[in-house]
């Protein structure tokens, strides 16, 4: 099992893709599809959403108290559609590739003051 309880606590991933300010394009606010890096160098990349605003894609943990060797692992999700001023809320689960386990993870996407889109987990 993955010893991740710390890491679980607060996670927080900035999108990876220079020019894609809120504040430049207030309709590219909270757009998950990307590739993200949280403060552990962690990464997740999320592709295009369907109509549902499900999505898919991989997740490559920085670290872990397993001693397997890390696997990019297998990252489904869902975002909660709404309108362009809101915070949307999205989920998204991980099927861990280098141990018998699963995370889920429960968030909301902001924008800070410089622009940035920030995923906030529990």
């Amino acid at each position: 099992m993955v010893q991740a309880t710390p890491f679980l606590l607060v996670l927080s991933l900035v999108l990876v893709a220079p020019g894609l300010s809120a504040r430049k394009s207030p309709l590219l606010q909270c757009v998950l599809t990307g590739r993200w890096i949280n403060n552990l160098g962690s990464n997740m990349t999320i592709a295009a959403m369907n109509r549902k605003g499900d999505f898919t894609r991989s997740y490559h943990m920085a670290v872990t108290a397993s001693t397997n060797e890390i696997q990019v692992s297998l990252l489904q999700g869902s975002q909660h559609c709404t309108n362009q001023k809101s915070q949307p809320t999205f989920v998204f689960t991980i099927n861990w590739s280098f141990s018998d386990s699963v995370t889920i993870f429960t968030g909301q996407c902001f924008v800070d003051e410089e622009g940035k889109e920030v995923l906030k987990t529990m």
